[in-house]
């Protein structure tokens, strides 16, 4: 009989049941394991490592005796990702340092470093794994000076896999599109209406326009989508390209699109003044803001203004210069303003979870410099927030109430044992919960908040209570949505840059089509896969975005060593706390930076205690940017005397 080994364990071939997962490599020398087909990750010690790393696809066994300690039996597949770091020359060959840490420093030959010099930052394949040696590779493209910020940006494009370029062939379809609209043809011709689009001021393509009337005394609110289903067909390599990406990834000097701009920014774009085939959703709400029905149906449309977000707020706060400007949909906008609010006033009713989060909105100005502005949201943010929401409900409730195949946005209620770490977290705190950790609703989550609202510890709350919640996602049952305390939801509103919404688009126009079918008999076994790969895709795009975000927000500190700034306590860990300035830039500070103290981590309740000083999430400092740490990508601070 065979025996599986590692280390100290020498276990009979029918005494365990081999398990496969991929690792997750700790930068202290051990990692974890997640299994295929989910359930709770595995810990692997170094010596039962058996020669993975990270991202390496393994055959594992839970060790017996021990409540999730692994072994791996044997590597399935190597992490096909090339490593990205700093190559740094000896006398006789090369290393490449990797960035991120979790991945080995790899050997090059004096031959394989490929013109590269001493210092810069590079891409390097491991062409080979010598046991007992540090795998050995070439360097397959040099990415520039380390430290240099377009350098730095572009290694983390390249760690994350995030495509830069289309393929040729996908050039020329989208070339093949960018013509003037036919006549349409079987659409609600909309044009003669009063339909704008409100966007960022920065923002790179337009996917939605709204529009509103009243009619027998109701609000009948329209959103338009542009129908990007109508240009990328199914299977096209426009497709299956933007099946890769699965999304948009935005940075604050670039944006790299689902897909290519052709379409982008061309014919999918609600450009104003052009006529643009869209999907409608149309609503109508009563004066409470009760949605009476709806209808969703293929239409032709011609945005008349192309608005900003801060152009519909002075709007909406009566401008006199802004109202004069835009006479023409100014009453549209106090329709709009109204309408908001009655759906505003209705979710938190419902229990809807407002999160409060501080996201820095990063860009790159004509000058080239690093701008990073208060954050803020404002009625007109609120507006298209209110009525997106309103839209993928109602085309959720459509795909359900006929069966088709649809990809829900499911956001799962918080487990059992997060919940009940958040309420003791709570009671921490001195605050009253009656929630039931088995069982928690919206409605608990926002009374929670509201109960904080003006208390100094509000955002405690936000952050933890973030902390403690299931991630969303995308899948084809229909598990609602818990933070946003809706029965039914899906991504329906941007097809420009999510693919999500443009399976959603396909599916919904087979049933406009009589083809309700034909929909499930193309689409409903796609969905399992689908749901899996745009949520992973999604993940990666989120994560490269938050490291970037850091890395600009590294690069803007910078020359602003020695200056003081007030911050709140974001993070605390045994080792640090992280502190988070009103510009939403997060700094970390070392224990040792500390004021003298003998601390003592309080674990679960986010607590650092010392004899003399405490501090906790939630805490307000005034700190002193001591230093800008580009190999941890972090802002270091001290705290001021």
């Amino acid at each position: 009989m065979k025996k599986y080994h590692s280390d100290r364990h020498f276990i009979k071939g029918r005494d365990v049941k081999i398990l496969t997962g991929v690792v997750r490599a700790n930068e202290r020398g051990f990692a974890f394991i997640a299994p295929d087909g989910g359930g709770k990750d595995f810990f692997v010690p170094h010596r039962a490592l058996n020669g993975a790393y990270h991202g390496d696809k393994v055959n594992f066994y839970h060790v017996n005796g021990t409540a999730d300690e692994a072994a791996i039996v044997s590597i399935t597949e190597r992490n096909p990702s090339p490593v990205i770091g700093t190559l740094v020359f000896d006398r006789r060959s090369a290393r490449v340092y990797p960035d991120d840490q979790r991945r080995p420093a790899v050997f090059i030959p004096r031959g394989m470093t490929g013109g590269a010099q001493d210092g810069e930052k590079v891409a390097c394949e491991i062409l080979s794994y010598p046991k007992g040696r540090a795998p050995s590779g070439k360097i397959t493209e040099i990415l520039g000076d380390e430290g240099e910020l377009a350098a730095e940006e572009l290694s983390i494009i390249r760690a994350y896999g995030l495509a830069e370029e289309f393929s040729e062939e996908c050039i020329k379809e989208a070339q093949k599109a960018e013509k003037s609209l036919p006549a349409p043809q079987n659409r609600r011709d909309l044009r003669d209406k009063i339909i704008f689009t409100i966007d960022g001021e920065d923002t790179r393509d337009i996917d939605d326009a709204v529009s509103i009337e009243i009619a027998d005394g109701r609000f009948v609110l329209g959103v338009h989508i542009a129908d990007v289903s109508h240009y990328v067909k199914q299977g096209s390599r426009l497709d299956r390209e933007a099946y890769e990406r699965g999304t948009s990834v935005y940075f604050p000097d670039r944006v790299l699109p689902m897909l290519p701009k052709e379409l982008s920014n061309g014919i999918c774009s609600l450009n104003e003044g052009e006529d643009r085939y869209a999907l409608t959703c149309e609503m109508t709400f009563d004066r409470e803001g009760a949605r009476q029905k709806y209808e969703i149906y293929e239409s032709v449309i011609k945005s008349r203004r192309k608005m900003t977000y801060p152009q519909i707020t002075a709007i909406c706060e009566g401008d006199a210069e802004a109202c004069g400007k835009f006479a023409d949909i100014a009453q549209s906008v106090e329709l709009m303003k109204e309408l908001c609010l009655l759906l505003e006033a209705r979710r938190k009713a419902a229990g809807c979870v407002d999160m409060e989060i501080n996201e820095a909105h990063i860009y790159v100005d004509g000058d080239g410099n690093i701008v990073i502005p208060p954050a803020e949201r404002t009625i007109s943010q609120k507006i298209i927030e209110q009525f997106m929401i309103s839209a993928n409900e109602a085309v959720a409730e459509f795909m359900q109430k006929n069966k088709l195949p649809c990809l829900y946005r499911v956001h799962e209620s918080p487990s059992p044992e997060k919940a009940e770490e958040f309420f003791a977290f709570l009671r921490d705190l001195g605050m009253s919960v009656r929630a039931d950790c088995n069982a928690p609703e919206p409605r608990d989550y926002k009374h929670i908040l509201d109960c904080a609202a003006d208390k100094p510890y509000f955002g405690i709350v936000n952050k933890v209570m973030l902390r403690s919640m299931q991630k969303a996602r995308y899948c084809g049952q229909n598990l609602k949505h818990f933070g946003l305390a809706s029965d039914c939801y899906c991504h329906f509103t941007s097809p420009i840059r999510r693919y999500p919404d443009l399976f959603v688009h396909r599916s919904l126009k087979c049933a406009l089509h009589g083809g309700g079918q034909k929909a499930r008999e193309m689409y409903a076994g796609l969905l399992e896969s689908a749901g899996r790969d745009l949520s992973d895709r999604e993940r990666i795009a989120d994560e490269a975005e938050r490291s970037v975000d850091d890395l600009y927000k590294l690069a803007y500190m910078y020359d602003k060593l020695g200056e003081e700034f007030d911050g709140t306590v974001s993070g605390v860990t045994a080792h640090a706390l992280y502190c988070e300035l009103d510009n939403a830039v997060e700094g970390m500070i070392p224990l040792e930076d500390l004021p003298p103290d003998s601390y003592e981590y309080v674990e679960g309740k986010y607590i650092l205690k010392g004899k003399r000083h405490k501090f906790r999430i939630g805490d307000r400092l005034r700190v002193q940017i001591a230093a800008c740490d580009l190999g941890r990508m972090k802002v270091i601070m001290k705290v001021c005397p």
